[in-house]
């Protein structure tokens, strides 16, 4: 009969514990299997992630963090003279943090030993797991990669142009990634007089305008470009990513180019709707 229980104890045991591992293959992390970090007094942890951080929790009181970039958490150690006085190391709480697309999580550790001591800590995939929500949307590197693929593509001779004031701009191509629209544009400066740029705006304009129509021009946005705005002497191009849009063939994407200070230098390039539908994909 001993025998008996004790074959049955021991199947108990190994059942509860090949349901734990199986938990831990479902995705269910537990503290013991995070990756142990030691930081101590004086010395900043950076955490490195791929993308922008989107959200942080510190679980304890002894960290203080901050986001000295997007993309870079900096942790510190704050003493606490009563919980964890005496202990060489000591655990500290759990750090997580949020991208766009993953969840990364560890556990921080307060030591005396500066041999164990990091301070600069990459986000890898190893220690990430991703944000199911549905339909995800890309992720600003995402984005940035597929705006420097597009750098490689071949302008279209066809797509808009305009010149004014020794200025030209064309839009050099149109190419679709998913539910994104990317617009790659050049300007050349052929003056000697350098353009500061001040701001783009990109509207759903009707095509015929006259004094008697009441105008209704919808402005969209775009979610990510490629390079800040700056100024040139010859020549700059960028590229500018937008969620999928639509509008009528009695209207035209205007793309104007203003000037900081008192300048009439504006451009404007008008984009029909025939050319977003011939758009490349990449």
């Amino acid at each position: 009969m001993k025998k008996t229980l004790v074959i049955l104890a021991t199947i108990i045991l190994f059942s509860i514990n090949a349901f734990s591992q199986a938990k831990l293959k479902d995705g269910i992390l537990q503290k013991v299997n995070l990756e142990k970090i030691y930081i101590t007094d004086d010395i900043s942890l950076h955490f490195v992630s791929p993308e922008p951080i989107q959200y942080v929790d510190l679980s304890s009181k002894n960290m203080l963090g901050d986001m000295p970039v997007k993309n870079i958490l900096r942790v510190k150690y704050v003493p606490n003279k009563v919980k964890g006085y005496g202990f060489v190391n000591h655990s500290l709480g759990i750090v997580t943090i949020v991208g766009e697309k993953f969840i990364a999580q560890y556990d921080v550790w307060y030591t005396e030993n500066q041999d164990d001591v990091q301070t600069q800590i990459e986000i890898l995939p190893k220690n990430t797991n991703p944000l199911d929500v549905g339909a995800i949307e890309m992720s600003q590197n995402d984005l940035h990669l597929y705006a420097l693929q597009g750098l490689k593509g071949n302008t279209k001779s066809h797509v808009a142009k305009s010149s004014a004031f020794g200025m030209e701009a064309q839009v050099n191509n149109i190419y679709t990634v998913d539910d994104y629209v990317f617009i790659d544009v050049t300007y050349t400066n052929n003056t000697n007089l350098k353009y500061d740029i001040d701001e783009f705006n990109f509207k759903i304009d009707d095509k015929r305008i006259t004094k008697a129509t009441n105008v209704q021009s919808v402005e969209i946005k775009p979610v990510y470009q490629l390079y800040e705005k700056a100024d040139f002497k010859k020549k700059y191009r960028n590229i500018f990513a937008f969620k999928k849009f639509t509008f009528p063939n009695d209207k035209v994407l205007s793309i104007e180019l203003s000037e900081k200070q008192i300048s009439g230098r504006v451009l404007n390039l008008k984009v029909k709707y025939s050319d977003v539908l011939n758009a490349d994909t990449l």
